[in-house]
């Protein structure tokens, strides 16, 4: 069978694939323009794709002969679940592997943010240092701070797991009620951008959480108030931000997302002040994104050996309920 991926993968789990099936590999360091990747899986019996890649309706009717859609990422936002459902297409992501990862670049993001640490690297480089001075470059504690995570699924707990070693009192706020071992206190999303002093989102975008940090929000936060978004770009309105990093509502932020990827030369949010902005690496350890290659595979393999998916987003398609 053949199988189209839309790029080179770490590790070696396309070279798995390749013993069993007729694999396609884009050759190109960027994604396939749309109608490229329309044209490439029109004959494709199984398709491994990236959350840079739209897999849309449109896409989904032009490739009759498609029997699975294998996305390497936990999410699927880039994928029309329902048009796949319907034409009884099983869509496997990569959950659960990236969390610690993630989890970690959330933590570094709130350190460089506290501590000024990419600004203070631009400093020296620039040949600004010239002495030890009381004042310089004065950030904030991370130490007993108080942390407010969006979001208390898996990443969100294990970013309130390593707060623990630094003393940080942990607040969250979900739509469901979370059983926190974490020594987590859950709020109400206002009360968390309050009381904060660092607002780390952990949510998955959807139409209810689109700009669920927009103008207002950034209003309720503390002026050295620092967010941190390692999630989807989505979720925050960069231009209310841009604005609120300016005019200084809040102190600082973190980005490794953005609504558009990669921001795009003379957006607002490029020359705001005290922004750290990263290029999607949440998961980006060696470990990491070679786990989530072969877990792409996996539910490829599946999907083409017509096995239930390992991790299946779209259970419903087999019909048993589960």
């Amino acid at each position: 069978m053949h199988v189209f991926v839309s790029r080179t993968l770490p590790g070696d789990g396309l070279a798995r694939l390749a013993r069993e099936h007729d694999v396609e590999v884009w050759p190109g360091a960027l994604p396939p323009a749309p109608g490229e990747l329309l044209a490439r899986v029109a004959g494709a019996d199984a398709l491994i794709c990236l959350l840079t890649d739209a897999i849309d309706g449109a896409l989904i009717d032009g490739a009759p002969r498609l029997r699975a859609i294998s996305n390497m990422a936990a999410g699927y936002d880039n994928i029309d679940v329902a048009a796949a459902t319907e034409r009884r297409i099983p869509v496997g992501n990569t959950p659960g592997v990236l969390t610690e990862t993630t989890a970690d670049l959330a933590f570094a993001l709130i350190l460089a943010c506290a501590r000024r640490i990419v600004e203070a690297d631009r400093f020296v480089r620039e040949g600004r240092w010239r002495t030890w001075d009381p004042g310089l470059l004065l950030g904030h504690d991370v130490h007993g701070a108080t942390l407010g995570i969006v979001g208390f699924g898996e990443i969100g707990r294990a970013v309130a797991r390593r707060a623990r070693g630094f003393d940080m009192r942990v607040l969250y706020a979900s739509r469901t009620r979370v059983a926190a071992d974490e020594g987590a206190a859950q709020v109400d999303l206002d009360t968390l951008l309050r009381e904060s002093d660092v607002v780390s989102l952990h949510t998955p975008l959807t139409a209810e959480t689109t700009h669920l940090i927009g103008a207002r929000e950034l209003a309720l936060m503390k002026r050295t108030g620092i967010l941190v978004n390692t999630a989807r770009g989505g979720l925050v309105d960069q231009a209310a931000l841009a604005r609120a990093l300016g005019g200084g509502t809040i102190g600082a932020a973190g980005l490794d997302v953005a609504e558009v990827e990669p921001i795009p030369a003379g957006d607002p949010l490029l020359a705001a002040p005290n922004i750290v902005l990263l290029p999607h690496i949440g998961s980006a350890s060696h470990a990491t994104r070679s786990r989530m290659a072969e877990m792409a595979v996996d539910n490829c393999l599946a999907g083409l050996a017509g096995r239930r998916l390992p991790n299946c987003a779209n259970p419903e398609v087999y019909g048993d309920g589960a």
